[in-house]
């Protein structure tokens, strides 16, 4: 081997090859190099100051400039209870008659809309809507106690606010645990039946929890995926299997968040992103998948809506209220009834050549 011959060679004969291959570049004037200076004399006495990169990475994590874009993985907000879910009101004073002109194509009357999660919140906001607009509604919700006396509360409002009215429309309530498959099937098969028929759907069953991504708990995570993606999933392939039956034309609008297209800070939440990042491409799939048969789908990704259970959580944790509004550029949270005219619009004829949009309510938050 070459190798061999090279290291049998004699130590001597090895050093006059060595010196051999480098005295041509003794011959060679060497300069010496110094660091680029604007100023001689600034680079005699050392008086340069740090750059900013170097500053920033002498500051603590307190005080650093990316402070205030990062998580705080010292939040923890658990997803209460049923039980200790505070409830929620139908809005005053939005279903009256009234004699402003407005496009005919917005209205609901003689369809029939489920909404999930509709027993609170901002499902129940959006039930109203559809009532108000003269549409049959089915409540869904997994405390189907709350559910009924929801839709009761519903009806009265209607009937107070349209004295005289011809056509009160139906509202029923119906259990279901929308991670379930079979119970989704058997709730579908049960509204038909009160129903006649199921003409729109709102997915608004969904729940979101704040932990540390490693510290959080399995069992949990699981939980949360299947309410807020499984239940989607199963309840639009459900009402889109009804619609295909009939062959009807329908619209679907899936509740989303503006937490699917951004990370929101500081609270830590990232199984909640995902998941609503997932329920808004599954509308732009669906939308693809069914648009030959008439059925179309979108989603609305509300930002920081003023809930019961949001403003129950903003009186124990006041500086999130502090920190999320001066993110806001309109200043402000929203309201729940902010969603009326988004939902109704989406569902109703005027929305007719829109399908696998994502219409966001969050007051610009995710625009800066």
């Amino acid at each position: 081997m070459l190798t061999s011959r090279v290291i049998s060679r004699s130590s001597k004969l090895a050093a006059a090859t060595t010196l051999r291959l480098i005295s041509p570049m003794l011959t060679k004037q060497i300069y010496s190099i110094r660091p680029i200076t604007c100023s001689t004399k600034l680079y005699k006495e050392d008086k340069r100051q740090p750059n900013f990169a170097s500053r920033a990475l002498e500051q603590t994590e307190d005080d650093h400039e990316g402070a205030f874009g990062r998580t705080d993985n010292t939040i923890r907000i658990e997803h209460p209870d049923e039980e200790e879910h505070p409830p929620s009101k139908p809005i005053q004073g939005r279903g009256g008659l009234h004699f402003k002109r407005t496009l005919a194509s917005f209205t609901l009357e003689n369809r029939s809309v489920v909404v999930t999660g509709g027993a609170r919140g901002l499902g129940l906001v959006m039930s109203q809507a559809c009532v108000i607009s003269g549409a049959d509604v089915a409540i869904v919700d997994l405390n189907k106690d709350e559910g009924q006396r929801q839709a009761d509360e519903l009806m009265r409002h209607f009937s107070e606010e349209n004295p005289g009215a011809e056509n009160i429309p139906k509202v029923t309530a119906h259990y279901c645990d929308v991670s379930d498959n079979e119970s989704v099937k058997s709730t579908v098969a049960e509204i038909v039946k009160d129903h006649g028929k199921v003409d729109h759907l709102v997915t608004s069953a969904g729940f979101t929890e704040n932990f540390d991504a490693i510290a959080y708990p399995p069992d949990r995570l699981r939980k949360l995926w299947g309410v807020n993606v499984d239940g989607t999933y199963f309840f639009a392939c459900e009402v889109a299997r009804h619609l295909l039956e009939r062959k009807a034309k329908g619209s679907m609008v899936m509740i989303g968040s503006m937490s699917g297209a951004v990370v929101n800070v500081p609270q830590p939440q990232a199984p909640y992103n995902a998941a609503k990042a997932a329920v808004r491409h599954l509308a732009s799939s669906f939308a693809v998948e069914w648009a030959h048969a008439g059925i179309r789908v979108n989603c609305i990704s509300p930002g920081y809506m003023l809930t019961a259970l949001t403003e129950k959580i903003m009186v124990e944790n006041p500086d999130l209220h502090k920190q999320w509004t001066s993110l806001i550029p309109t200043g402000k949270m929203g309201q729940p009834e902010d969603l009326m005219g988004a939902v109704t619009y989406l569902l109703s004829d005027a929305s007719g050549y829109v399908t696998g949009a994502d219409l966001r309510v969050d007051g610009g938050y995710t625009i800066t």
